[in-house]
């Protein structure tokens, strides 16, 4: 039951994850590879987005308030 997207999992662990994918109606395999892929959407979701450019009149204000 080696594959790529499974970590090395305890007998304990290895049962827990095997029960929740009975329950979701999926194969071991699918279960761990559809995990992996909620993580992966969680983590990029959790990404800090870009700063926003300031507004045309807050640049415009800080120009006029900087010294000549």
């Amino acid at each position: 039951m080696s594959t790529t997207t499974e970590k090395k999992l305890s007998k304990g662990q290895l049962a827990y994850e095997q029960e929740r994918a009975r329950k979701a109606g999926k194969s071991l395999d699918e279960w761990m590879k559809h995990k992996a892929k909620l993580a992966a959407d969680e983590a990029q979701k959790a990404a800090p987005k870009p700063e926003k450019k300031k507004g045309f009149f807050a640049r415009l204000l800080d120009k006029a308030h900087k010294p000549i």
